[in-house]
């Protein structure tokens, strides 16, 4: 049906002519925006102005453009909880908390001065107007993370004061309104307390309960999507109803489920990618809908309170960053990039502008209401959030760029001689998923196309099929790409399992070997045969064998055992990589175990690395043996496991497959057998070029070849 002449008048009310105008715009602005290098989401708000009510009235600022706009709002708040690392948070915690400081009492009393001394508004008045600068929006976060950088010192003392900051300008509001209506008192204090202590034990403690079984138990790719939503909207509901803003529900939200859907997974590429492809957007063309230019032509009072607000809000942001960067001797672009997050007002001031708003404190003798805050504030705030934006979006960029291209010019990675290649051999279905999650969480950040999976047809066998090596690495290539990571599928046909293996590894270079084991068989007397009398026989890479009966993902913390004098051993350090990747990408708990030589090698390489680990010391290998077999629910073990004749091998390993069958039957477990060939060029190249994090990793491989 045509459309008729009535569904073309303005406001447009079609539905389907509105959604295709939102899509349109988010496909062009960012298009035209990136080729002259303006930020895309500061063209987003501008279209939003532009077609909103007080634009060209193209579109009306209806519900279902706030019901999408608040759920691209708590997208940003729920990504950067999700995405902080909590190894980094914990270690820089007093950091996070002295900014947060710095970036709430600055602008505060900025406005405040503002408020009271020069605008002459009342003591109450001035405290929540103070209160619109101290919080702050994350969003220009999204755009951050995709330059790589969302793990650097700057943005996660930015993100974590952002939490505190933005909770501080809320409970404000919550205090001054509850003043404005003559309830404040002792049982007010005491409710507001006792429900947030309620909100955040809830969210903190019994979410990721729920969220492991519901991971362990639900294995449909669209479902625990959705699950994450219920998640974000029910911890935005449960803030609500604590008397707090829903932004900061939605960011413990991502707090967590944090450990608990890893960055390298396909389930965080959806997350981000539906979040960046349309709630984002909706958000920032909602925002720009708010925004009325008629306001400032025709009143000047309102251009002077806009101009004491940008004052108070941009001016404390960049004192506070400045005292940031002195405190703990940042960088100029770390500290020009805390200011940049920090810029932003949208999301908890407008929250804060509007309640104010809407408080009628009385009316005048001609029946005028006299609110809490005035319409002059109010359109003084739509200008704060366009310019703060605006200055978010292009110092953040600036900065987050010099940064990002720093990193790529000192990254040894980038400078690397031998390539990382991991190999992932396929034979059972129903270990397929668990195998490239694993090969998705031990690789390198730089590996983007050194994943292959591998099946070994034997015409004689009908499991090894044509047909089902087809399923087989068609369903490893099409888990990897959920995850935006390309898997190199290869079909290889031999009679035997073992040489087609090994042929491959020195065909494709690889350096890295992961074999999984059948949950029910365990250790077979024949794969424990192929495993010393084939696989060990490539001395030049690392074997991985992988047994898991529940998602990686859902594991709390590993229990590594690390045997005596395998810091001697030629393969240590590539072996290790594997490990702190598991912890980094995963965020599970490390718990070492090793003799106090070897936990000096380890402690001197976290103190670059970004995980959390504990660290054991252990003086017989009986002890070791204890430990590997008296772990908790959800608990994981890795053991560095030796092959015979090297320095840290031990007779009683030889029993070790025999035990793991008996006693890890209901744990998932994974055995690293490092390489062994001791070459010293080599070695250091590997291990230099892959632990990009480690700064000082060539000085102790140098020392230990000595």
């Amino acid at each position: 049906m045509l459309l008729s002449i009535q569904h073309l008048s303005l406001p447009l009310e079609d539905p389907l002519l509105k959604f295709l105008i939102e899509l349109i715009i988010i496909l062009c602005i960012p298009l035209l925006l990136n080729k002259i290098k303006v930020p895309h989401l500061l063209g987003l708000i501008i279209a939003g102005a532009v077609i909103g009510p007080n634009g060209f009235n193209v579109l009306a600022r209806d519900s279902s453009i706030v019901v999408t706009g608040t759920t691209g709002l708590l997208y940003i708040m729920f990504l950067a909880g999700l995405e902080i690392d909590m190894g980094d948070f914990k270690k820089n915690k007093w950091k996070s908390i002295t900014f947060s400081i710095y970036t709430f009492i600055v602008p505060f009393v900025l406005g405040f001065i503002g408020g009271y001394y020069i605008l002459h508004f009342s003591i109450l008045t001035s405290v929540l107007f103070a209160s619109l600068f101290s919080s702050h929006t994350l969003i220009v976060y999204p755009m951050i993370s995709k330059l790589g950088i969302a793990k650097k010192l700057a943005v996660n003392i930015t993100v974590g004061g952002t939490m505190i900051t933005d909770v501080l300008s809320l409970v404000v509001l919550a205090v001054v309104v509850g003043m404005s209506q003559g309830e404040v008192g002792t049982a007010f204090w005491i409710k507001l307390s006792f429900s947030m202590l309620v909100f955040a034990l809830i969210v903190l403690l019994v979410f990721p309960i729920i969220a492991r079984w519901f991971f362990k138990n639900v294995e449909d790719k669209i479902s625990q999507y959705i699950f994450v939503i219920v998640m974000i909207y029910l911890a935005a509901l449960l803030a609500e109803l604590a008397g707090i803003e829903a932004i900061i529900g939605a960011f413990f939200a991502g707090l967590a489920l944090n450990r608990l859907i890893p960055h390298t997974s396909s389930l965080m590429n959806r997350v981000e990618f539906v979040g960046n492809a349309i709630f984002i957007p909706f958000f920032l063309i909602s925002v720009g809908m708010l925004i009325d230019f008629n306001a400032f032509i025709q009143s000047w009072e309102t251009l002077g309170v806009a101009s004491i607000m940008l004052i108070a809000s941009i001016g404390g942001k960049y004192a506070a960053a400045i005292l940031t960067k002195k405190t703990f001797r940042l960088t100029n672009d770390e500290g020009t990039l805390i200011f940049g997050m920090s810029a932003a007002s949208a999301a908890a001031t407008l929250a804060s502008v509007m309640v104010g708003y809407n408080i009628i404190l009385s009316e005048t003798e001609a029946g005028e209401p006299i609110r809490l805050l005035n319409e002059h504030v109010l359109n003084g705030s739509i200008l704060l959030i366009l310019v703060s934006c605006t200055i978010s979006s292009f110092v953040s960029m600036a900065s987050a760029q010099r940064i990002s291209d720093s990193d790529k010019e000192e990254t040894v990675a980038g400078t690397s001689h031998e390539k990382e290649n991991i190999l992932m051999a396929l034979n059972h279905e129903e270990t397929v998923e668990k195998i490239v999650n694993l090969g998705l969480l031990i690789k390198t950040k730089t590996n983007k196309d050194g994943i292959f999976a591998l099946n070994i047809i034997n015409e004689e066998k009908s499991e090894s099929s044509s047909k089902n090596a087809e399923k087989l690495l068609g369903s490893a290539v099409n888990m990897a790409a959920g995850a935006d990571v390309k898997v190199n599928p290869i079909t290889r046909h031999d009679n035997d399992v073992v040489s087609g293996i090994n042929n491959v590894v020195k065909e494709q270079n690889i350096t890295d070997l992961i074999i999984g084991l059948e949950g029910e068989k365990g250790f077979s007397p024949s794969f424990i045969y192929n495993l010393y009398n084939g696989y060990l026989r490539n001395k030049e890479i690392n074997v991985i064998i992988y047994h898991t009966v529940q998602p990686i993902a859902t594991i709390k913390k590993y229990t590594v055992v690390i045997p005596f004098n395998a810091e001697r051993e030629a393969g240590f350090f590539h072996s290790l990589l594997r490990i702190w990747n598991i912890g980094k990408n995963s965020g599970a708990k490390m718990n070492f175990y090793a003799n106090n030589k070897t936990i000096e090698v380890l402690k001197r390489i976290i103190k670059k690395a970004n995980i959390e680990a504990v660290f054991n010391n252990v003086t017989s290998w009986k002890e070791l043996q204890e430990v590997s077999y008296n772990l908790e629910t959800d608990e994981g073990l890795i053991l560095l496991m030796p092959d015979r004749n090297m320095h840290s091998y031990f007779f009683q390993m030889q029993n070790i497959p025999e035990l793991l069958n008996k006693t890890m039957k209901n744990h998932n477990y994974m055995l690293i057998y490092p390489f062994t060939k001791i070459d010293k060029t080599v070695t250091e190249k590997r291990a230099v070029s892959n632990l990009d994090d480690f700064a000082d990793i060539g000085n102790i491989i140098g020392k230990l070849f000595k």
